[in-house]
């Protein structure tokens, strides 16, 4: 049946993560009838605030923004949201190849051969990142070679010591949270293309690390559906889109149906290969969606009366690629209390923390800070964790990425419109996919597809 009392729509979003509501926004400013349909009882996709012991939000979802990503920057302008700098002042912990080393900047204490074959391994990748257009990487002229192998047959083929190989795997977890044997190599290219190099994804100071949102992420979505205001609907988890020439009719779980001239997808590729399309997608783009699987990452933030590790001249940052928490950082507040560190188990480390149970993983985390910051970490006044596999409407983090030869043989259906059928989300951007700029970049582009259709339709 159709919505008590609701007209047709130009347009319906299905999904009210970043990507959705900026695309429903640009759409509503334009002019344009839109309605966003949400599965959650909440607004904001992968972006999640939660709140420590005295109140104050915590992000248990995506966080950063660094330089270059004017999109997301621009939005915040818009929104009237701050931001203020990771913590990053003191020595960070590095262990890598059996060696644990403190060093400030950003490059450990390794041994030279280590850091030779780093520092060629890198230039290696950027060398072939940069001959991979981020508007269509299947085009590049090594897209067969690259695609054709895992990004960890890459690292092998590309690294010749056991500390620089260990080093890319870890950064491989920490970006994709995924090993290197899942993904194209290939994608780990056009994801390096679309950042403008290494340095710039895995650095906190001068790349995506640099600074947080004041008052959490996902105020991003909350004030976008505040000016959107009862254009969002929650609980409306989408099952089936028909679609012909003459429109869409888009029908939830509860039996209502909603009718507009076009829809946009703005869900992650795994959720939007669940939903049930009448007439069904055109096999390229079926296929591509089920070689579109999602990361996965438990995060976990552990709380303690004060950041102790500053005293000690430590910035609370600390890389291991032995221990299952693989990557930490500082997560305080600006206003520097409570202490915050926040942990990662990324890929496989996720797959054997998430079937150790709750009670397990926190031995699990505590164990892993303690091996880094001393016995004091042992001692937190909270620990709030997030496992993003088991969230029903996201499947994974921090993205989606493609498995070897899928965007050579179905990369052009990434961006698509498929009739009335338009595609969003971070994993179709060209700049910073996978991260909140993305999101917020393919959202305005598919509300420009969306608005010139309906503008040409007769």
């Amino acid at each position: 049946m159709e919505a008590e009392g609701q007209p047709r729509q130009d347009v319906v979003v299905v999904g009210a993560g970043v990507a959705g509501l900026v695309a429903a926004w640009d759409l509503h400013r334009a002019g344009h009838r839109v309605l966003v349909l949400e599965a959650r009882e909440r607004v904001g996709g992968r972006l999640l605030n939660d709140e420590l012991p005295d109140g104050t939000p915590i992000d248990v979802g995506g966080q950063w923004v660094g330089p270059g990503q004017n999109q997301v920057r621009a939005l915040l302008d818009e929104l009237g949201l701050t931001t203020f700098p990771t913590h990053a002042e003191g020595r960070h912990i590095a262990e890598l190849g059996g060696r644990r080393s403190l060093y400030r900047g950003r490059i450990p204490r390794l041994s030279p051969l280590v850091l030779a074959d780093i520092a060629q391994g890198q230039l290696r990748l950027e060398r072939a990142a940069r001959g991979v257009p981020p508007e269509a990487a299947w085009q590049a002229a090594r897209a067969g070679l690259l695609d054709g192998q895992t990004f960890g047959t890459w690292i092998r083929r590309n690294l010749y010591t056991k500390g620089g190989r260990a080093f890319m795997r870890l950064v491989t977890q920490a970006v994709f949270s995924a090993e290197p044997e899942d993904l194209s190599a290939l994608w780990a290219c056009f994801y390096v293309a679309a950042a403008g190099g290494l340095d710039a994804l895995i650095n906190t100071e001068g790349g995506a690390q640099e600074e947080r949102i004041t008052g959490g992420a996902q105020g991003i979505a909350l004030r976008l559906a505040e000016r959107l205001a009862d254009r969002v609907r929650l609980g409306h988890p989408v099952e089936t889109v028909d679609w012909n020439g003459e429109g869409v009719s888009v029908t939830t779980a509860g039996g209502r149906r909603f009718r507009a001239h076009r829809v946009i997808l703005a869900t992650p590729p795994p959720l939007t290969a669940g939903i049930r399309f009448r007439p069904g997608l055109p096999a390229d783009r079926a296929q591509l969606l089920q070689r579109m699987p999602m990361g996965r990452v438990i995060k976990v933030n552990v709380v303690y009366d004060t950041p102790f590790w500053r005293a000690r001249g430590l910035s609370g940052q600390a890389n291991s690629d032995r221990r299952p928490l693989g990557t930490v950082y500082d997560n305080t507040p600006p206003g520097g209390s409570p202490g915050v560190l926040v942990g990662f188990f990324e890929g496989r480390h996720a797959d054997a923390a998430a079937r150790l149970g709750e009670a397990g993983r926190r031995r699990a985390v505590l164990a892993d800070l303690a091996g880094y910051f001393g016995p004091e970490a042992e001692e937190p006044v909270a620990c709030i964790e997030r496992d993003w596999a088991a969230e029903e409407y996201s499947r994974g983090g921090y993205g989606a990425f493609t498995t070897p030869l899928a965007l050579t043989r179905f990369g052009a259906a990434l961006r698509a419109p498929v009739g009335p059928l338009h595609w969003a989300g971070t994993e179709t951007a060209t700049r910073w996919a996978g991260y909140i700029d993305g999101a917020v970049e393919s959202g305005h582009r598919a509300a420009r597809e969306t608005a010139a259709a309906l503008d040409a339709a007769p």
